[in-house]
């Protein structure tokens, strides 16, 4: 099982630390090229999503990437990932893969002063550390998305199909796998 890392900006490094405590072959998409090698599953971290955006159209890695999603590679957006994977942005027109039928809030809990930590569940995970920044939620969700986590009454966390999202960062927290063990196990090994 190989996974590509969108490293283009954003927390791409703190996502690799953990495919290798997986166990997880990896690589990262900086350039055209990169998107021509074998992967079965792809990263897209956070950060900001617009400028994230305007980099995948700018180095030409855009279409091919919403392609490959749509034809089912697995996918896991965190962030600002969740953003660009979102069908609608109900506070900016800005519309990127377009993918997940969610409509999510950008900012929803405020800017860099309005992040936090909590701890709650995620499936049948119980206490799980989440930790938000910048953090968008997900204000609504089509009939086939799955509801993972709700935070405060908001959606943080879902699937449907070959795409998870989070709005928080299970990467920031330390030395915890299993959201990325259940994308490699429940997502990546399934599609």
């Amino acid at each position: 099982m190989v996974i590509a890392v969108a490293a283009l900006q954003g927390a791409f490094a703190e996502h690799e630390k953990i495919l290798d405590k997986l166990g997880a072959d990896y690589f990262e998409i900086r350039k055209k090229e990169d998107v021509q090698r074998h992967f079965d599953g792809l990263i897209l971290p956070g950060g900001e999503s617009t400028t994230m955006g305007k980099l995948l159209k700018d180095l030409e890695l855009f279409d091919i990437l919403k392609e490959k999603i749509e034809n089912g590679l697995p996918v896991f957006g965190t962030c600002a990932g969740l953003i660009l994977l979102a069908k609608e942005i109900s506070n900016d027109t800005t519309r990127h893969f377009a993918a997940m039928d969610i409509t999510v809030r950008r900012n929803a809990y405020g800017r860099q002063l309005g992040s936090f930590e909590a701890v709650g569940r995620f499936g049948d995970l119980k206490d799980v550390p989440m930790v938000f920044i910048r953090a968008p939620y997900i204000e609504s969700a089509g009939e086939g998305v799955e509801i993972l986590s709700v935070v405060d009454g908001n959606i943080v966390a879902a699937r449907q199909n070959n795409m998870l999202v989070t709005a928080f960062h299970p990467e920031l927290s330390e030395g915890y796998t299993d959201i990325h063990r259940y994308f490699l196990d429940e997502i990546v090994n399934i599609h």
